[in-house]
């Protein structure tokens, strides 16, 4: 099918918004939660830039599924903005720093009061360079924060106690193919892109934040909207071993930062492998041998996603009656229990913001 013929290209992005470490001890990591202690460095502060697998609600609400049902059934019970059933990375992260998941940039004038966990920047359907949304890229969501640095929101100190978390997780490459981008110009063009994630990481190190997470891309060929061609059955390589390529470049180009600072401030968090570990590791969500890769919000025809009404409001898609049984929630995106076991797969990753 000619649509499968580009890398990345349908991955992310049905209507504009989207996705928009390895575990070595997988038992006790990831069936197991465990207090942990910190080192020497203990941020009391997140801030979060990227698009919908850490946005916890700037899309617009009349344009984003993310606020409409059956999203936000599990937590906080109606939708709120995440693309999920319930919690999303952020969120995670969050819970292992021991605070609450910082407010959405949007809701910033609500409330002042809130800023002290630090803010969310991140919009569904972004990414490093423009992805046809209207809505800020990861360069623009560093520069709100700049604007509050020289508002004085935010200190010198806060910022010494604070960690950043950046998610570019596959909409360029979206943007790219409905660019006419083509294949043989991909590889230059991922380049780029994680050039472009190099500047940004290290424009926030430099803004003063201590240390800086950054996902690698996700394994996008095991996505349902990669895998229903194959009724759900099998992960498409081709697309993998493209995202693997993504990987190595962003390991190359971390690698060079931590190089060039006193300290190892960029820290990957390698999502490729705990996706994996998660979708191919026994008894983690259900007991079964294996996890679906099947999404539990299922559009129920091909010109319909999860959250589609016709006309006279009749639902377009199908929920599964326990999403904690399963990995995906919609085409892209992970469930609540997804994005846990996701986590405690990165545990070991995220012990290293301590050090």
């Amino acid at each position: 099918m000619e649509l499968l013929s580009y890398t990345f290209f349908l991955l992310f992005l049905i209507s504009g918004e989207s996705v928009c470490a390895n575990a070595q001890d997988r038992r006790t990591k990831i069936l197991t939660h465990h207090h942990h202690t910190y080192g020497g460095f203990r941020p009391t502060k997140l801030f979060v830039f990227g698009d919908s697998y850490v946005d916890t609600g700037n899309n617009p609400m009349a344009l984003a599924s993310s606020w409409k049902a059956p999203y936000g059934v599990t937590f906080p019970g109606k939708p709120a903005g995440r693309f999920s059933d319930g919690r999303v990375l952020t969120d995670y992260v969050a819970r292992f720093m021991g605070i609450k998941s910082p407010l959405p940039y949007k809701f910033l004038r609500y409330g002042p009061g809130k800023l002290r966990y630090g803010l969310n920047f991140a919009y569904g359907g972004t990414g490093v360079f423009d992805t046809h949304n209207m809505l800020p890229n990861v360069t623009a969501q560093i520069g709100l924060l700049q604007r509050l640095i020289k508002a004085r929101v935010y200190t010198k100190r806060d910022l010494k106690a604070s960690l950043a978390l950046v998610a570019v997780s596959g909409n360029d490459y979206t943007a790219y193919g409905s660019n006419n981008g083509t294949r043989k110009g991909l590889p230059a063009f991922i380049t780029s892109v994680v050039n472009q994630i190099a500047i940004d990481l290290k424009k926030i190190h430099e803004m003063g934040i201590r240390r800086v997470l950054v996902n690698t891309l996700q394994p996008v060929g095991c996505l349902p909207i990669q895998t229903v061609y194959s009724s759900y059955k099998q992960c498409n390589e081709t697309e993998n071993s493209s995202a693997r390529y993504h990987n190595q470049l962003l390991q190359e180009v971390v690698t060079t930062l931590n190089n060039n600072t006193k300290d190892s401030s960029f820290i990957i968090l390698d999502t490729f492998s705990a996706f994996n570990t998660v979708l191919n590791t026994k008894a983690i969500l259900t007991g079964k041998p294996k996890l679906s890769l099947r999404p539990c919000c299922e559009a129920a025809r091909s010109d319909a996603k999860c959250g589609s009404l016709d006309k006279n409001g009749k639902e377009l898609y199908t929920v599964c009656k326990e999403p904690k049984s399963m990995f995906f929630w919609d085409d892209v995106h992970p469930t609540q229990a997804g994005w846990r076991a996701v986590y405690l797969a990165l545990r070991s990753s995220l012990n290293r913001i301590n050090a």
